[in-house]
Parts: structure tokens; sequence; C-alpha cells
């Protein structure tokens, strides 16, 4: 009888039942032994302190459409994985002996970058252990794509949409905060496919003066309103010249809610506009699975349940170069991918007349 074990860690997006769907299934069609499945409730915590459930493949039917997770999920900082919890219970251990102690075969996580620095860990501890990307911001290193992703973009793109039509409507100027802490995936992608006007990302640091000459020159030429893409981490020229203790201390004194806020007061000031905000915010982890993410998440799961059979471990399942691959832990630890401001899309996007606030 195989058994193996499966936690959903950080924060949750839409396909994670859809992507443990599909390493059931595969293990179940495949595995002529039998296989039990655990599943450990809310992430690296459901392990830490043995809170888990027996399953079996009925457990798991239905899934490819809910978003959400049915294991629940927490966010358990790697920085503090080496720090005992308030009972001075030695985290890596517990997690060590609750894996010996159900006599598990493998181990499943699915998790952004902090989760799988953590599942890296554990292998190191001598756990075998299969990855699988997930995370809406699309930030893990070594993989083209990461479930959660193209939900996400989906959710962002149908918000730009609807405020188009109140934006056009009214003649007004609105600021859309989109998720994007460190990264600008999403509001680039949702930006380029809602047909927004000005995109801000984290890696294009901006000057609020070519913000404005890129909406003034909208109004010139005759159009009622402009859509200003944000992502919540996009810094001005300014801010990016800062120390990360600087920066830290000048996002404590702000005085308004978001950079959405802080953006649209500067264009109030500093022309002739009606400006609003809408931030869609945790709907962009909502809802249920796009159907690429569906089809994504199931590829991956297949992948995850080839490396279980296979006896293979250590790896975050991976897709590069269109196909669906492996990467060691141990190489995407740690790392975060970022857009490049190179990229095709953003040449793109400037050939078309879309202003990333930094020229």
């Amino acid at each position: 009888m195989l058994k193996v074990g499966l936690l959903t860690s950080g924060g949750d997006c839409q396909s994670l039942n859809a992507t443990m769907r599909g390493i059931v299934k595969t293990l179940e069609c495949n595995c002529k032994d039998g296989v039990e499945f655990y599943g450990f409730k809310d992430g690296y915590r459901g392990l830490m302190y043995g809170n888990y459930q027996v399953m079996g493949p009925r457990d798991f039917r239905g899934l490819l459409t809910r978003g959400g997770t049915i294991l629940g999920t927490s966010r358990t900082p790697f920085k503090y994985i080496d720090q005992p919890d308030e009972h001075g219970l030695n985290k890596v251990e517990a997690m060590k002996s609750t894996y010996r102690k159900l006599k598990l075969d493998c181990l499943c996580v699915l998790g952004g970058n902090g989760s799988l620095k953590t599942a890296n860990r554990l292998s190191e501890e001598g756990l075998n252990v299969v990855g699988l990307p997930k995370t809406i911001d699309n930030d893990t290193w070594g993989t083209e794509m990461t479930f959660g992703f193209p939900s996400a973009i989906d959710i962002a793109t149908k918000t730009i949409d609807d405020i188009h039509t109140t934006a056009s409507s009214h003649g007004r100027v609105f600021v859309i905060e989109i998720m994007g802490h460190k990264v600008g995936w999403i509001p680039l992608y949702a930006g380029v496919a809602g047909g927004a006007d000005i995109i801000l990302i984290p890696e294009i640091p901006y000057d609020i003066d070519n913000v404005m000459d890129a909406i003034d020159k909208r109004d010139s030429h005759g159009s009622r309103f402009s859509i200003v893409v944000v992502a919540e981490g996009a810094k001005t020229k300014e801010e990016a010249a800062l120390s990360k203790k600087e920066y830290k201390k000048k996002l404590a004194a702000r005085t308004v809610p978001s950079v959405a806020y802080e953006l649209a007061d500067e264009i109030a000031k500093r022309g002739n506009y009606e400006v609003r905000v809408a931030i869609p915010g945790h709907t962009q982890r909502g809802g249920d699975p796009s159907a690429y993410d569906r089809i994504f998440a199931t590829q991956c799961g297949v992948e995850a349940g080839k490396c279980i059979l296979e006896g293979t471990f250590g790896d975050m399942i991976a897709q590069i170069d269109g196909k669906m691959s492996r990467i060691a832990l141990s190489k995407i630890a740690g790392k975060l991918k970022m857009v490049d401001p190179e990229c095709d899309l953003i040449h793109e996007a400037r050939m078309m007349g879309i202003s990333f606030g930094d020229k």
C-alpha cells in the first residue's frame, strides 16, 4: 500500500483542489498495490501537530471545478521555521516525526515560494518530497507557469472590463489596484488583456510626471477616461532608490490605505480629473478555477503522480519551454521570478501606446 501525504500551504488559489485531484486520480489509475492519502489540515501546521485525515480517491471526486482547498491552508513563514513554537516545539523535527510515524512514502507540497523553501528543507532532512508550484502571482522561479495565475488574470481582467463602462460614462480616471506585492505578472497580463492605458509594476519604477503625461495625452486626444492599473507593490523612482529599511519606514508613514489611493490623490492634485479607486482584492484568489487553470493544475497533478510512481523525489513540477518537466527544489528555493522589463509583452504593450510610467 502506497502512503502519500498532501498539504496546501500559504495563500490559497482557485486550483489547489484540481491539482490534488490530478495527483489522486493518477495514482489511483496506475498504482497496482493501492494507495492511501493523508490530508494534512491547514498546511504545515497539520504536519507539525499531526492533524490529518486519512482519505481515499472518493474524497477527491468533484474537485476539478471547486476553488479554494478542502484541506485548509495557513502561512508558516520559512524565516521562522527553526524557531520553536509557543510551546517550545521544534517545528522541523515535529514534521519529520509525523511523516515517519505515518510511514509515508511521499509528501506532496502545494505551495508558493516560502512553502517550497520549507519543502526543500524537509527534502534535505531526508523526507521524500514533491513540490507543486501554487501561486496566483506566478513568481515561482524555475517554471513558466504556476497554477492559480490563469484564474487570477481572468478575475483581474473582468474587473478592468467592468470599470471601463463606468469610467467612460462619467469621464473619470480609474486607478485599479491589482495583486502583486513584489512582482507584476498579474497586473501586466490583466492590464494588457483589459485594455489599460497605464500599467505600473514593481519591476519598472514610475515617475508621476510620466503618468500625468499619459493621462493628459489621452485627454487632449478626446478620450473621456483613463484606466490606470497599478500593482500593490508598485514604486516610484524615488522609492526604488531607497534602502529596504527606508522604504519600509516610508510605507509605515503612509496616511492612505494603499498605493492606489496615494496615486489617485496625486493624479487629482496635479490635474483637473475626477479620480476613483477600485480594488478587487482577495476576489483574485477566489471563485472557481478557469478552464486553462484546470488543465494546467491537472497536468501538474499527473506529473507529480508520475514522480511518486517512479520514486523520484526532491523536485518541483514545472513548465519549461511549454512542456511539463521537473526541477530540483534545491535550485528554486529562495528565488523569485520577476517580470523582465525587456520582455516581449512589455515591448508590445509600449508599441500600442501603453505607458509604464517610466518614460
